[in-house]
């Protein structure tokens, strides 16, 4: 008897996984748009998003709202909505960061072991996490992202070779398990540290009732996007950001 694993969430959903694992500081209707304050924690959490269709007369009013905010001119231009790209290229806006949205069920994760001594949960993350994080870029102002997070919520860290090898963050909203801030020490890539880090996230997820592994991924990671296809992880959708700085926007 085949046994049929339930689908995955869509697109829609994962977005909605995403906020609430990796949130913004706080976000507020302004018109048509979803306006997003980061407080310097990446453009995910600082991207402005429509609520329904916009024409060029609704710009001004996301823009003043960032404005207000001192963040640079940026929107996250989702699957379908190509009437707000066109619109964006033409006023000027770049392409930035296209991804990729990966999900997997956990059961068919389960099947990977990661072996001992190899991956770890931890929360809060050890000093030695944080360090990784921000030897990888991911800076403090990333790092409180994560704990805004609501829900269940850990810290992975990752041994090869017997060193600290790697560090990711995982977080669950309504059974989805989303992983952020995956990040291996260059000098010991290619040991299997990243793979043996989504599979503790997916035996801790599978511990707190989560049934989907999922994660965002830019398409120019070109040594991350095979690893998770190998793992058998589906591609359910993809999303880019078009930005333009903000000229009263002065970077500290």
């Amino acid at each position: 008897m085949t046994h049929h694993l339930p689908p995955l969430p869509d697109a829609v959903k994962l977005m909605e996984v995403c906020e609430a694992t990796w949130p913004p500081a706080s976000a507020a209707k302004h018109g048509a748009w979803t306006i997003r304050e980061g407080q310097g924690g990446g453009n995910r959490v600082s991207a402005a998003t429509e609520n329904w269709p916009t024409t060029e007369a609704d710009l001004a009013t996301a823009e003043k709202a960032m404005r207000a905010l001192g963040q640079d001119y940026l929107f996250q231009v989702r699957d379908g909505e190509e009437a707000l790209d066109t619109m964006l290229g033409h006023l000027g806006y770049a392409v930035t960061d296209p991804v990729n949205i990966y999900a997997i069920s956990i059961e068919e994760m389960l099947h990977y072991k990661a072996p001992m001594v190899s991956g770890f949960q931890i929360w809060p993350p050890m000093e030695i996490m944080r360090e990784l994080w921000r030897d990888a870029g991911i800076d403090d102002a990333r790092q409180a992202v994560m704990e805004r997070a609501k829900g269940p919520k850990t810290a992975l860290f990752g041994r090869s070779d017997d060193q600290p090898a790697g560090v990711a963050y995982v977080a669950i909203h309504e059974g989805v398990a989303m992983l952020h801030a995956l990040e291996v020490v260059p000098e010991l890539r290619r040991l299997g540290t990243a793979r043996n880090i989504l599979a503790t996230a997916a035996e801790w997820a599978a511990g707190q009732g989560a049934t989907v592994l999922s994660l965002i991924v830019t398409q120019g990671n070109h040594a991350a996007n095979p690893l998770y296809a190998a793992l058998g992880m589906r591609i359910i959708g993809h999303y880019h950001y078009r930005k333009k700085i903000n000229p009263d926007h002065v970077n500290d």
